[in-house]
């Protein structure tokens, strides 16, 4: 025995020599910390003002606080730092969501740009802006699929397709936190899981999602997140299969924790857990807190249900102290991995808002976001036109921000209008100026009139119109999906002058406006372009720039036909040729309509398909060649090459983004009718061609179904592989063209 000991001590003494330094001293720390310190590190309060009661639940070691900014952070913290007993900085969170100070486009509108450097480049000028106010953590991406329209939600996250919400989200991670030792910005991927397929489109609403498409298509963005390095995590609202997210151990400990081993931190959302007693799934705060912390739940934000609670339930014995070292660690962590202990405080002297770098990136990506969705030759204008600029998002300086946008100054923010008075100025169009609205909702007659009339002295009307601000974003859901107010009753009134009418929509969702489409002789769907959103419009309208967005979310023709989305499956009965509505005969009982899947009024088609966009050229897409019809099931590292030549066959340059989709023919499971693999922005020059080429492995054709022998419901019941068998591909530019070449994924 007295040989072994000595032995003992030098493999303790090794492990601790190797033991990473960061765990170490946060081993060190744990080790010294009380239940009731443990606990108060484990609960993040709503701050925004300085009271005696926030400041002595500092002093016994509070672990964040939201909501504050600049000087009241410094205050806190010297609190924290100063006078706690054991000194542990904390940590500030906010929403930014798109933009501290310098707004840029809501997250939709920066799907849109297909542009992954552009959108990490937007996140770190948003980060170098946040922390000079202090702020340490972002409650962003949200990465959450949203596929109905009528959830306001859906301003925030980055459409309906999974692949492209995974690249968007794990860019946006990169570019909060940086590449270095130190994160500038720690990223809070939302909302772990099935937020946005909330029933009805209504915000907070049940989800029922079948495991398969569960991790199919709602988990991918989330594991793309936490590749990137994303911090943390936060749980959403709903309740999931009938379990509240809260609560939710199979996913927040079985998959998050035990299948994918995140070591992150996971914080609930604003009082998710007492939402539970709400949901129906327990009782009291008291039962609220011991499902939260069994589904290891980490941080309480603004429930206040920890510190009265969960030491209780340890010392019942209904909780081990062992977990909550456990998630006191990974709170620890993110701490030290932001660098809070050596550098605690923010300087707030001379902060760099809205510097030229910023600006610069904003005005960029209002242009890239802006999808041109119907032209008939009035754009972009000619020289020196008489432009009649109105409607009530052309001078809206709040509502051109779109949601989420706390810390913005409106006079910071440049209108349509006042970019046109800036061309005006210089000479290069002459323009008449009537906002004919102030305010989306608004319904006067008499504006309308004012319009027309003026609309008479212009050679096109630039007509600005959309969504207040308020009405997209959280608990912003909407029944009806048409421009609000009297606006569709003002367009037909001044397109009725003769006028050209060249219509740009800022929203925070896909309206249906076909009608008021077919009206107008353009229309641009900007979404909410953020600060520099007039520039780039304007830009966009004289072509200066060509435009270059493309949907990142299908455009139904109508509120009955959500939801729609381009990765459909193609049901026993796909369309074939639907009789529609007005075309059958009155009277005609026996009358044969088929049995096709479609709505008799509508058919089965979008307005505009996942994907579209159209530009001041055109672009010809030539067949898809790929370099070998069969594919190995083990192709590493061989792949299969799927190229394709586009030609600018119009007289401009102008960016193409050729997008890759494909279709597995026969599944064990049915498969989508097209799924996307890929995208590409490339710049063409009139009149040339370029060649572009996406590479393709069985890992990309890979699905999740039932493993073979295992019963459902079993452990490891489901596993994601491809099946051998025929697969379409195509190299189109959107979920709706092309002619798919073919190609069988062999054993």
């Amino acid at each position: 025995m007295k040989k072994i000991l000595p032995i003992l001590a030098l493999l303790t003494l090794i492990a601790c020599q190797t033991k990473d330094p960061v765990e170490q001293k946060i081993d060190q720390l744990i080790s010294q910390m009380t239940l009731d310190e443990k606990v108060a590190q484990m609960t993040q309060l709503a701050g925004g003002q300085i009271t005696e009661d926030y400041e002595n639940l500092v002093r016994a070691g509070l672990g964040s606080m939201l909501n504050n900014v600049g000087n009241e952070i410094n205050h806190y913290q010297r609190i924290a730092v100063e006078e706690s007993r054991l000194g542990i900085p904390m940590v500030f969170a906010r929403d930014v969501i798109h933009g501290y100070r310098t707004i840029y486009p809501i997250p939709l509108g920066q799907a849109a740009t297909f542009d992954l450097a552009l959108v990490e480049e937007a996140a770190r000028l948003t980060a170098n802006e946040a922390i000079q106010a202090g702020i340490r953590w972002t409650f962003s991406p949200m990465v959450d699929i949203a596929r109905d329209p009528r959830w306001g939600r859906i301003a925030e996250g980055y459409g309906e397709d999974t692949y492209l919400a995974s690249q968007m989200g794990a860019a946006t991670v990169r570019g909060y936190q940086g590449q270095d030792s130190i994160i500038r910005l720690a990223a809070c991927v939302k909302h772990f899981v099935g937020y946005g397929a909330s029933e009805g489109g209504r915000d907070y609403n049940t989800t029922w999602i079948p495991e398969v498409q569960l991790r199919e298509t709602y988990l991918p963005p989330f594991k793309a997140a936490i590749d990137a390095g994303a911090l943390s995590l936060m749980c959403a609202f709903n309740d999931l299969n009938g379990v509240p997210m809260s609560a939710n151990k199979h996913l927040m400990k079985d998959i998050l924790r035990d299948e994918w081993h995140y070591t992150g931190l996971l914080v609930s959302d604003y009082a998710s857990s007492e939402n539970m007693i709400k949901h129906g799934n327990c009782a009291n705060l008291k039962e609220a807190t011991l499902l939260s912390i069994n589904a290891q739940m980490e941080m309480d934000m603004e429930n206040r249900s920890y510190i009265p609670h969960l030491k209780e339930l340890v010392n019942e014995g209904l909780v081990k102290e062992e977990l909550i070292d456990q998630c006191v660690r990974d709170i620890l962590r993110m701490k030290f991995r932001l660098g809070l202990f050596d550098n605690p405080y923010c300087s707030v002297e001379h902060p760099d808002y809205y510097n030229a770098e910023s600006l610069q990136a904003a005005q960029r990506a209002a242009e890239e976001s802006a999808v041109l969705l119907k032209n008939n030759g009035v754009l972009p204008l000619n020289a020196q036109p008489t432009v009649l600029v109105c409607g009530p998002l052309a001078h809206n300086q709040h509502d051109q921000n779109g949601t989420w946008c706390f810390d913005k100054l409106d006079s910071a923010t440049i209108t349509p209008l006042m970019a046109f008075r800036q061309w005006d100025k210089e000479g290069k169009i002459r323009l008449i100026e009537q906002l004919g609205k102030h305010w989306s909702r608004e319904v006067n007659e008499q504006n309308t009139v004012q319009l027309t009339r003026l609309a008479k002295q212009a050679d096109v009307v630039l007509y600005f119109g959309g969504e207040e601000s308020i009405l997209s974003g959280e608990a912003r859901c909407r029944a009806h999906l048409d421009l609000p107010g009297d606006q569709s009753e003002q367009i037909r009134a001044i397109k009725a002058t003769g006028k050209p009418v060249v219509l740009t929509v800022m929203a925070g969702r896909p309206l249906c406006i076909g009608a008021d489409i077919d009206c107008v002789d353009a229309t641009i769907y900007a979404f909410h372009g953020g600060t520099m959103q007039g520039p780039a419009l304007a830009n966009l309208i004289m072509g200066k720039v060509a435009p270059s967005g493309r949907l990142p979310v299908t455009f139904p023709q109508t509120v009955g036909q959500i939801p729609m989305y381009y990765n459909k499956k193609n049901s026993g009965r796909p369309t074939s040729n639907p009789v529609l509505y007005d075309d059958i005969p009155v009277g005609a009982a026996q009358f044969s309509i088929g049995a096709d899947s479609y709505w008799l009024e509508y058919g089965d088609k979008p307005l505009y398909p996942f994907g579209y966009g159209l530009t001041y050229t055109t672009f010809e897409y030539g067949p898809v060649t790929l370099s070998d019809t069969i594919l190995p099931f083990d192709s590493s590292p061989h792949c299969l090459i799927a190229s394709c030549t586009i030609t600018n066959t119009g007289n401009r340059e102008a960016v193409a983004v050729p997008q890759l989709y494909i279709r597995d023919l026969v599944g064990s499971l049915t498969r989508p009718i097209r799924e996307l693999k890929g995208f590409q922005r490339i710049t063409i020059p009139a009149g040339e061609a370029r060649t572009v080429r996406f590479e393709l492995t069985a890992d990309d054709l890979a699905y999740w179904h039932l493993a073979e022998g295992v019963t459902l419901g079993a452990d490891g019941a489901y596993t994601c592989s491809a099946e051998p068998g025929e697969f379409h591909v195509w190299i189109a530019p959107n979920a709706a063209e092309g002619t798919p070449a073919k190609f069988i994924l062999q054993d």
